[in-house]
């Protein structure tokens, strides 16, 4: 089934793209001092700055698996992001202002899935507009490849240009204070002297990068479950809807 919705449903498809625009901007770490009893490192504590976030990057990358967990703050709007992203896709949700949706991506499949509240806010499709919560409350709805927000809301479960584009930071890096995270010891990587982010890498096994601050208060993201397997699966024919090949109409 094909349909354009209303031109309501404009406003939600442009805070969706400055929600993947903002989640891609460079982030740091927040301090956070322990005075546990030293143990074993990795040694990157050792290393010059650049070098620690390098092994932090290939860390990433390498990794099949990560959760991605926090807040966006982009062009004086807050986003919250809980996401699990892995080489087959990823799931788990999205929330700006007073919406929250649900994103699931198997393989090349995109689905959504929000309450018949926020189709009422955000817009529904004409035909439905008699019993939209019936239709769409609770439903996973289909994001075709062809639509245009598909690459915008698959932008939230493609891992590697995520975490591209996120450990990014501004400015000469210098090597920090030791910090902890979840009960890890980290070694913290600042830019600018903190100004352009601050990156909390981990000082034991893998040098995983586990929090991010973003310069200027900007918002704050863990990474954690690294190389941890989840599994996605599609949801049951009975729970989608297919609106074809244009679920957000673009702008006019």
């Amino acid at each position: 089934m094909t349909a354009r919705g209303p031109a309501s449903r404009r406003g939600w498809r442009r805070r969706t793209a400055v929600a993947v625009a903002g989640a891609t901007l460079w982030f740091g770490t927040v301090a956070c001092g322990s005075d546990e009893p030293a143990v074993e490192t990795n040694g990157v504590e050792e290393l010059p700055p650049d070098e620690i976030e390098e092994r932090a990057r290939t860390a990433a990358t390498e990794a099949a698996t990560v959760r991605l967990s926090g807040t966006v703050v982009a062009e004086g709007s807050a986003f919250r992001l809980d996401m699990r992203i892995g080489p087959e896709g990823g799931v788990g949700e999205v929330s700006m202002e007073d919406t929250t949706f649900e994103l699931l991506r198997v393989g090349d499949d995109m689905y959504m899935r929000a309450d018949a509240a926020f189709w009422e806010t955000e817009g529904i499709p004409e035909e439905l507009e008699s019993d939209p919560t019936q239709k769409l409350d609770g439903k996973y709805v289909l994001v075709s490849p062809d639509d245009p927000a598909y690459a915008q809301l698959s932008g939230f479960t493609e891992k590697n240009a995520l975490l591209e584009s996120l450990l990014v930071l501004d400015g000469e890096r210098t090597t920090g204070e030791e910090s902890e995270v979840d009960g890890v010891r980290t070694i913290q990587l600042n830019a600018a002297e903190g100004d352009g982010g601050t990156l909390d890498v981990a000082l034991e096994g893998t040098p995983y990068p586990l929090r991010l601050h973003r310069g200027g208060d900007a918002g704050d993201l863990r990474l954690t479950d690294w190389d941890q397997e989840f599994s996605l699966h599609p949801p049951a024919d009975e729970e989608v809807v297919d609106y074809g090949d244009e679920v957000l109409p673009e702008d006019d």
